[in-house]
């Protein structure tokens, strides 16, 4: 945990030495606090008279040395002491709470960024809804870790080794008392924050399961009130809310032990050393002043293994979070970039397969050798019954995933050899569900590109057929969209879908069939604006409905992750195999049913 805490605060040591040099002014003034409050015990209500070195260095206040003045300077003193400890303490806090801040600032970046950096396989595997409770609630816990409980051990420990110093000068065996003590309570403090911290995560981990399941109830609001079922999404969220509960409820029985424990060592520490220290009084070997001291500083000295105990709950939160921040830092499945990979050229289009295998799990292949040929500037349709491999084929090509085995080339190259960015910006994609964001339509087609201009948009615009609509909405272009576009039609997403891909005038045109759920007019509307965005490109669509691949150059049938046939439509249907199946199954006439009077 610690590894990963000096890493984030390496940046702000300039900013560390301040609050070192407070700590140590803090530290000091906390260790000088008892001492005004001895000489008032010893050198003015009792008949003491003033340390030599203290005499020394109050000489010049004094003067006369009466006892009034003795207390008049004690009083200054504890004030003093006070101001400077507050100074020193509000100089600390500002800057730690300052250093936490940018802490949390640079993880949540980090983490962020690594999350955009890993595979899609990674996503596969991983509810968004954990990921979401690391990169918020799991950051801010660190950050609230670093920011305050990290000044408070660093303080105590500074104390600790000043006071041991003092107290061992003012009476040794009383402190051997203390230090006896120490290692079994430090002991039962590491026992105890191991079992915390298995609770806290089983707390941490249930957290994120409500995330989970409220994250999917909001995104499927539509489906769950279609459906009338209210009652079962808030039954999923009572179920995992409750586990939360009886997680946090376990959580808090270890927890409310230690500090009971903790508490009664301490006590009983106190209770020998008022003994011993009343005898030793009474026998004129101590003064009550030296024993107020060490009283207050036998306190000061268990304080921080008190501290640990009440912070065992706040160590563990931290803890846990620094494991799940590592468990996405430490993350595995970003798909390695050549250190001596390039800038493709303008691409012209030619895509192959060369003997490609994938699979998401090992024991579940989806591709299995598939071997064909794009030319630049055809059109190729991919069809096949469900779970041939279709849509692994198109996330191959910009690199979402990488084989297990075989090469996936463009223009002759293994794609491996180009950077991420520079070949992704010369593909461009419809899907068949545009995903669009929040802000407005003019934001959501210039997505597609950086740097566009108004003109741009429009023309793009209106090549998808989308100017139309845009220009009937009440603000026109600066419309605002509500989340995932759900404020438009299905056609609308696609034609804008369409816009923002116009606008990349990419090479390469990747269709995931975009006019699946359309109805008649939509359709009409979406492929009469396909059809402008294919010309000149290499266009690969993945074909549900097989009519709309009747003129393509090629068609290539999977089936069981393996390239059944390929060729064009009438050619596939006059060998009677795959593809002449689909198109029988698609487009026969059902058959008639009788119908009861």
């Amino acid at each position: 945990m610690f590894r990963l805490i000096r890493t984030l605060v390496r940046p702000y040591r300039g900013t560390l030495v301040v609050i070192l040099i407070a700590m140590l002014i803090q530290t000091a003034m906390s260790v000088a606090g008892p001492w005004p409050l001895k000489i008032i015990l010893d050198n003015v209500v009792g008949s003491h008279k003033l340390s030599p070195w203290l005499d020394n260095l109050l000489k010049p206040v004094l003067a006369g040395g009466s006892k009034m003045q003795i207390a008049a300077a004690a009083a200054i003193a504890a004030v003093l002491i006070a101001v400077v400890g507050a100074v020193a303490s509000y100089v600390a806090n500002y800057y730690t709470t300052s250093v936490g801040q940018w802490v949390a600032n640079d993880l949540r970046i980090r983490t962020y960024h690594h999350l955009q950096q890993l595979s899609l396989s990674y996503y596969d595997n991983h509810q968004t809804g954990t990921i979401l409770s690391t990169i918020t609630s799991d950051v801010q816990t660190i950050q609230g870790f670093a920011s305050s409980s990290t000044l408070g051990i660093a303080v105590d420990l500074f104390t600790i080794v000043a006071m041991l110093f003092i107290m061992f000068w003012l009476n040794w065996d009383f402190t051997l008392i203390a230090v006896a003590v120490t290692p079994f309570m430090l002991l039962l403090v590491s026992r105890f924050k191991k079992v915390v911290k298995k609770a806290t995560h089983e707390v941490r981990k249930e957290q994120s399961k409500i995330v989970s399941v409220v994250e999917a109830g909001l995104q499927s609001m539509r489906v769950v009130k279609a459906f009338g079922r209210e009652g079962l999404a808030e039954e999923e969220l009572a179920e995992v809310s409750h586990a939360t509960v009886d997680a946090s409820l376990k959580a808090r029985r270890v927890k409310a032990l230690l500090s009971p424990i903790v508490s009664i060592t301490v006590a009983a520490c106190t209770a020998v050393v008022l003994w011993r220290g009343s005898s030793l009084i009474l026998a004129g070997i101590m003064t009550a002043g030296e024993l107020t001291v060490f009283l207050s500083y036998l306190t000061k000295f268990f304080k921080p293994v008190q501290d640990l105990a009440t912070m065992t709950n706040t160590i563990a939160q931290a803890a846990v979070g620094v494991d799940r921040v590592r468990a996405i830092l430490d993350a595995d499945t970003v798909i390695p970039e050549r250190p001596d990979a390039r800038k493709p050229p303008a691409l012209n289009g030619d895509i192959e397969f060369e003997h490609v295998a994938f699979a998401y799990t090992a024991d579940a292949p989806v591709l299995k050798d598939v071997n064909f040929k794009i030319k630049a500037g055809q059109l190729v349709g991919v069809v096949g019954p469900t779970g041939g491999g279709k849509s692994t084929i198109v996330s191959l090509i910009p690199r979402f995933y990488d084989p297990s085995a075989g090469v996936v080339k463009i223009d002759g190259v293994d794609i491996r050899e180009y950077k991420f960015h520079a070949m992704r910006d010369q593909i461009g994609y419809v899907l068949q569900e545009t995903v669009l964001f929040e802000g407005t339509v003019r934001d959501n087609i210039a997505y597609g590109r950086e740097g566009v201009t108004e003109k741009q948009i429009l023309e793009a615009a209106k090549l998808a057929n989308a100017d139309e609509f845009i220009s009937r909405m009440p603000h026109g272009y600066d419309t605002m969209v509500g989340e995932r576009g759900e404020t438009l039609s299905g056609g609308q997403r696609q034609r804008i879908g369409i816009a923002r891909a116009v606008i990349r005038n990419n090479p390469i045109l990747i269709l995931d069939e975009p006019t699946a759920a359309l109805d008649t007019e939509s359709e009409r509307m979406v492929i009469e604006a396909l059809e402008r965005l294919m010309k000149g490109r290499t266009v690969i669509t993945i074909a549900h409905r097989l009519s709309t691949i009747r003129d393509a150059n090629k068609i290539i049938v999977l089936k069981e992750g393996v390239v059944a046939e390929e060729g064009t439509h009438d050619e596939l249907l006059a060998r009677g195999g795959v593809y002449a199946e689909l198109y029988r199954i698609q487009f026969s006439a059902p058959p008639a049913t009788a119908v009861a009077s």
